[in-house]
C-alpha cells in the first residue's frame, strides 16, 4: 500500500491509507496464515501432487453426496447416510493432518502409516453396510440393526477399532484433550458399577459389548446427533461460506467495513469488528475470521497506533462474534435446534439480541482505547461505501436468501444450498470472480476439508452422550448440582444464580480443553438438566450453555482465536489473549441475564414485543456501563478513577437483573459515576 502523513496546524497526526483497502490481501500470505493457525489446536499439512489430487476428489465427491442426500435421501434412512458420509470424510483426517509421530510424519505428504489407517478407518466405517458375510457377522445393513443388543464378536472388534480411529482422528485436529474427556467418560461407564452405590453418581456399570453397542449400532453414539449435524447442516453451510468467498464476497465484506469508517479517529478498530461481523455471517469460524479479517486490517490498525497485542485483541472478539452472528452461527447452534426439536429459523432469532449485545460492547471498548490511549485518526482512501453498495451490494443476496427461505418454512439444508447456487450465479458479476469448472470443484472441495476437523468432534461427542444416556449421568449430576445449591440456600433466586455461576465456570473451564462443539454437548447434557430442573425454560438454558462455550474461545490461557490473531500481529499470544478477553468481557454478563429472572428470557426475542424492547434496551444500557467499567473511560466526558469504575460494574449487574427495582438502582449508580466522573475531569482542569 502507498500511504502518506500529513499534519495541520493544530489537528493531530492523520495517517492517509491512500490505496484500496484490499491491498494488503496477499493470498499467498493468507494461505500461509491459515496453515499456522485453525480453530483447532493443530493445523493440517499442506498437500501438493497426487496426494492433493485424490483428498480433494474425495471431498468433492462427499460434497455431492451431501448436496444429493438434500434432494434425494438414501432410502436406508439418515443413519446410512451416516455411515456413508463418515466412511468418505473421516479416512481423509489422517491424510489432511499430522501424526506427529516423528520419521513416520512427512511434512508435506502423507506417510504410509497414514495411508493404512485411512484404508482401515474406510473398511471399519463401512462395515456395518458391507454385504458380506463374516462367519455370523456381517451381512449387511438390515442384518447389523437385527444384532442391536447382541452384537457378534466380530461386530465388537470393528466397533472398538472405529473408537480408537475416531478417537485418534480428534487427536490429530483438536490435541489430546478431548480423547482424554472420552477416555473418562468411558471408564465411568464401565467401572460406574464399582462405585459405592450410595453415591449419587453411581450406576449398575455397562460391560465392553454394552458400552460398544450404544456407541456403533445405536442413534446416540458415533452416528447421534452431533454427526447427523455435521453430515447435513454444517457442511453444507461450510461449502456455503467457500463458494461467497471465492466468488468475491468476503473481500466486499472488508472493503465495506472500510469504507464505511474511513475517517474517524476509531476508524481502523471499527473497521476490524464490522469486519469481523460481516465475515462471521458466512464463516461459523472465530479463528478463520479472526485471521482473515487481520490480514487485511493489522496494517491499518498498527498505523493508527495500535499495538500488536492490543490489535489481536480486537481481532480475536470480533472474529468469536463469528460463531454468534447470523445466519451462520457455530456448528453448536444446529445442535441446539436438533436437541431442542425447533427450526433453525428460531435459533438464528434467539441469537439476534445477543449478538447485537456482543459487538456493541466490542464496539464500546474500542472507542474507549482510542480516546484513552490517544489513536491516531485514520483517513482510509477508498472509494464510498455508497459506490460499493451499488457494484457489489449483490453479494447479501445470497444472506437474505438464507432468512427468507427459512422465513417461508423451507427447511436449513435447502435454503443454504439455493443460497450457494445464488452466490455461483452472481459470481458472474464479476470477471475477476466469475467461477469455472475448476474453481466450483475448489469451492466444494474446500468445503468438506474444512468441515473435516468437526467431523472428528462431533463423532467423538458420540461417546459422551451415548455414555450419559446409558447411564443416567445427566439426572445424576444435575441432582447434585441443586442439591448443593440447595444447602446453602433456599431462595430460588440465590439458588438460580449459584447454578449460574457454577456453570459458568465449568463450561469456561471445560472450553479451556476441548472445541466449542464438544464443550456444549459436554454441557448441555451434564449442566443443561441442573438449569431445567430449576425452571429455567429450555431455549435459555441451551443458549446460556451455546455462549458460554463460545466465549471460551477468548478465554486464556487457551484463546484460539487470540492465539491466531496473534500469528497475524506478531504480538505476544498471552498478552493477547487478556486483551481479547477485556474486550468480549461484557458478553460474559450476558447469558447469566437469560437465565436469572424471567425478564432475562425476552433477550432471545421470547415474549411480548414491548417486553423485548425494553430489556433490549436496558441490556444496552447494562453493556454501556460495564464497557465503562472495564475501560476505564466514560465516553464524552473522560477518564474513569476507581469510585466512578466499580459504580458503573455495580450499575451493570444491577441493570442485567432486568428487575424494575434494580434497573432504578442500576441507573443511578451510572449516573453518579458520570456525574463524579465530570466532576473529576472539571477539578483537574
Amino acid at each position: 500500500m502507498n500511504r502518506s502523513s500529513s499534519t495541520e496546524p493544530g489537528d493531530p497526526q492523520t495517517v492517509v491509507v491512500a490505496d484500496t483497502p484490499a491491498a494488503p490481501d496477499d493470498p499467498d500470505r493468507d494461505a500461509a496464515l491459515a496453515a499456522q493457525v485453525d480453530d483447532q489446536e493443530r493445523p493440517g499439512r499442506p498437500l501438493t501432487g497426487w496426494p492433493n489430487r485424490v483428498v480433494a476428489v474425495v471431498a468433492f465427491a462427499v460434497a455431492l453426496l451431501t448436496i444429493w442426500q438434500v434432494f434425494r435421501p438414501l432410502a436406508q434412512g439418515s443413519q446410512f447416510y451416516l455411515i456413508v458420509f463418515l466412511a468418505g470424510s473421516l479416512p481423509l483426517v489422517f491424510l489432511v493432518y499430522r501424526s506427529g509421530w516423528g520419521r513416520l510424519d512427512p511434512d508435506d505428504r502423507p506417510g504410509p502409516v497414514d495411508w493404512a489407517l485411512a484404508v482401515v478407518t474406510l473398511l471399519v466405517c463401512l462395515y456395518p453396510i458391507l454385504p458380506v458375510p463374516i462367519g455370523s457377522a456381517g451381512g449387511g445393513y438390515n442384518a447389523f440393526l437385527d444384532r442391536q443388543g447382541l452384537l457378534d464378536p466380530v461386530d465388537v472388534a470393528m466397533g472398538a477399532l472405529l473408537l480408537v480411529l475416531i478417537l485418534e482422528a480428534c487427536r490429530r485436529t483438536t490435541g489430546w484433550a478431548l480423547p482424554i474427556v472420552c477416555g473418562v467418560f468411558l471408564a465411568y461407564g464401565y467401572y460406574g458399577g464399582l462405585l459405592p452405590q450410595g453415591w449419587t453418581i453411581a450406576h449398575a456399570g455397562l460391560n465392553f459389548d454394552q458400552i460398544v453397542d450404544a456407541l456403533y449400532n445405536s442413534g446416540s453414539g458415533f452416528f447421534g446427533t452431533p454427526l447427523d449435524v455435521a453430515a447435513t447442516y454444517i457442511v453444507l453451510f461450510t461449502i456455503y461460506g467457500a463458494v461467497l468467498e471465492l466468488s468475491g464476497g468476503a473481500r466486499f465484506f472488508v472493503e465495506l467495513s472500510v469504507a464505511a469508517f474511513r475517517r474517524s479517529r476509531s476508524a481502523a478498530g471499527r473497521t476490524a469488528v464490522a469486519s469481523g461481523f460481516l465475515l462471521g455471517t458466512v464463516s461459523g469460524s472465530g479463528t478463520a475470521t479472526a485471521v482473515s479479517v487481520g490480514a487485511v486490517t493489522w496494517p491499518i490498525m498498527r498505523r493508527a497506533g495500535y499495538t500488536p497485542e492490543r490489535a489481536g485483541g480486537v481481532l480475536a472478539a470480533a472474529g468469536v462474534g463469528a460463531l454468534l452472528s447470523p445466519p451462520t452461527l457455530g456448528a453448536a447452534a444446529f445442535i441446539v435446534a436438533e436437541y431442542l426439536e425447533v427450526s433453525y429459523l428460531t435459533v438464528l432469532g434467539w441469537a439476534m439480541i445477543p449478538t447485537v449485545l456482543y459487538y456493541l460492547g466490542i464496539l464500546l471498548a474500542v472507542e474507549i482505547d482510542a480516546r484513552r490511549y490517544g489513536m491516531t485518526p485514520a483517513r482510509l482512501e477508498s472509494e464510498s461505501a455508497w459506490k460499493l453498495l451499488g457494484r457489489f451490494g449483490y453479494h447479501f443476496s445470497s444472506l437474505i436468501a438464507i432468512v427468507v427461505l427459512l422465513a417461508m418454512g423451507m427447511s436449513a439444508t435447502r435454503a443454504v444450498v439455493y443460497a450457494t447456487v445464488l452466490a455461483f450465479a452472481l459470481s458472474f458479476l464479476d470477471r475477476r470472480y466469475r467461477f469455472t469448472p475448476q474453481r466450483l470443484f475448489e469451492a466444494l472441495s474446500a468445503g468438506v476439508r474444512g468441515v473435516l476437523p468437526v467431523v472428528a468432534v462431533c463423532a467423538a461427542a458420540g461417546v459422551i452422550t451415548a455414555t450419559t444416556t446409558k447411564t443416567g449421568l445427566g439426572a445424576q449430576f444435575s441432582s447434585l448440582l441443586v442439591g448443593g445449591v440447595d444447602a446453602i440456600t433456599d431462595n430460588r433466586t440465590a439458588m438460580l444464580a449459584l447454578t449460574a455461576v457454577f456453570a459458568a465456570v465449568a463450561l469456561a473451564l471445560l472450553g479451556l480443553a476441548i472445541p466449542v462443539t464438544a464443550s456444549f454437548v459436554i454441557g448441555w447434557v451434564i449442566i443443561g438438566p441442573a438449569l431445567l430442573a430449576l425452571d429455567v425454560p429450555a431455549p435459555a438454558a441451551a443458549m446460556f450453555v451455546f455462549y458460554y462455550s463460545v466465549l471460551s474461545e477468548v478465554t486464556p490461557p487457551t484463546a484460539l482465536a487470540a492465539v491466531g490473531a496473534s500469528a497475524v500481529t506478531g504480538g505476544r499470544a498471552i498478552p493477547t489473549m487478556w486483551h481479547a478477553l477485556r474486550y468480549a468481557a461484557p458478553a460474559f454478563l450476558v447469558p447469566i441475564a437469560f437465565v436469572l429472572t424471567a425478564p432475562g428470557e425476552y433477550l432471545l426475542a421470547r415474549g411480548p414485543v414491548l417486553g423485548v424492547i425494553w430489556v433490549a434496551a436496558v441490556a444496552c444500557l447494562g453493556i454501556v456501563a460495564l464497557s465503562f467499567a472495564a475501560g476505564g473511560w466514560v465516553l464524552g466526558v473522560g477518564e474513569a478513577r476507581l469510585v466512578p469504575r466499580v459504580l458503573t460494574g455495580a450499575a451493570a449487574l444491577l441493570l442485567l437483573f432486568l428487575n424494575p427495582a434494580t434497573i432504578v438502582a442500576g441507573s443511578a449508580c451510572l449516573l453518579a459515576a458520570v456525574a463524579l466522573t465530570f466532576i473529576d475531569k472539571r477539578r483537574r482542569t
